[in-house]
């Protein structure tokens, strides 16, 4: 390495001291490679504590799955322990009893979830890119006072509005309709801020200038500029609101009453039983029901890191 590389990084005495090394026949061999923080190797500590991390977020599902392969004798007789540690045959005759349960449709619910899931996790990303677009590039008056008043509608509990969410549903005719339980989540505050938070910094301002010199609308610019820009993060946004609006149940609870339009969350009360609790039941449901995100994660966990990662660093 050279002596006035090392003084402009090291300091004159640095770069003395490689003289007098090169001139000892010993040259300062400085491996720059390995001094850059990413291609640095995590030490085992971290792999430790990333697995101690890992094992605490899927013992819950792994519960679940040990319970719904047992029956409530051996449960009753673990006093509080898994009652085994590898699954049984008995999961799958569960799966055979919620699938024929005679108070629901199984396939009915997991259409009506998969239905509800997709169509809010779509029209988040649409509506909210748009927002995010706006925002970000555009210029408009009391821009800063909408964005600030979107902000803190983040901080309202759902609860507060549900009285008047119940009214206006009723209202329009929709309790017991899935448009009750799809229409309040097309859009939400925190896809606001999430796109505008990526868009201000992977879009460059010059790329719109130069599609709106090319004679480009303002939506053509939209489809052919923005929207693959904003890939990442709208993967990522699609699926956390696919995710939330899967496993939402206190809203539908409230709004869906009838058979036909039952989600999949809504069907685990009925598995219960009318005098008895049939806990192995009740447990294979739940990991029914979260098995499709489970699938979900492992297809497209990539894409769900990608996206997070490129809405930490700036594009």
């Amino acid at each position: 390495m050279s002596t006035g590389l090392i003084e402009q990084t090291a300091g004159k005495g640095a770069a003395k001291y490689a003289a007098r090394r090169a001139a000892q026949g010993k040259p300062i061999q400085l491996k720059t490679q390995s001094h850059n923080p990413a291609n640095r190797r995590p030490k085992a500590l971290t792999y430790i504590l990333l697995a101690i991390v890992v094992l605490i977020s899927i013992f819950p599902l792994y519960a679940a799955l040990i319970y719904g392969s047992s029956s409530n004798m051996e449960i009753g007789q673990a006093s509080g322990t898994l009652p085994r540690w590898i699954p049984s045959l008995q999961l799958f005759e569960n799966f055979g009893e919620i699938v024929n349960h005679p108070q629901f449709n199984f396939w009915v619910a997991f259409g009506n979830s998969t239905l509800v899931a997709g169509i809010t996790a779509a029209a988040q990303v649409l509506f909210a890119t748009l927002a995010g677009f706006a925002f970000a590039k555009l210029q408009f008056a009391g821009k800063n006072g909408f964005y600030v008043f979107i902000i803190a509608t983040m901080a309202i509990p759902m609860q507060i509005g549900t009285i008047p969410m119940f009214i206006m549903m009723a209202n329009f005719g929709w309790i017991d309709s899935l448009l009750s339980v799809t229409v309040p989540g097309l859009v939400g505050a925190f896809g606001v801020f999430w796109m505008t938070q990526y868009l201000t910094e992977a879009l460059p301002y010059e790329l719109i200038e130069a599609s709106r010199v090319d004679g480009a609308s303002m939506i053509r610019t939209f489809w052919s500029i923005v929207m693959p820009a904003a890939r990442p993060a709208a993967a990522t946004l699609a699926l956390f609101t696919f995710v939330g609006s899967w496993n939402s149940f206190f809203w539908p609870s409230i709004m869906l009453r009838s058979r036909e339009v039952l989600t999949l969350p809504l069907v685990i009360p009925m598995l219960r039983g009318a005098f008895t609790q049939n806990i192995p039941l009740v447990l294979t449901g739940v990991f029914l029901v979260a098995l499709p995100l489970l699938l979900v994660f492992i297809f497209l966990g990539k894409q769900l890191v990608a996206g997070v990662m490129a809405g930490a660093v700036k594009g």
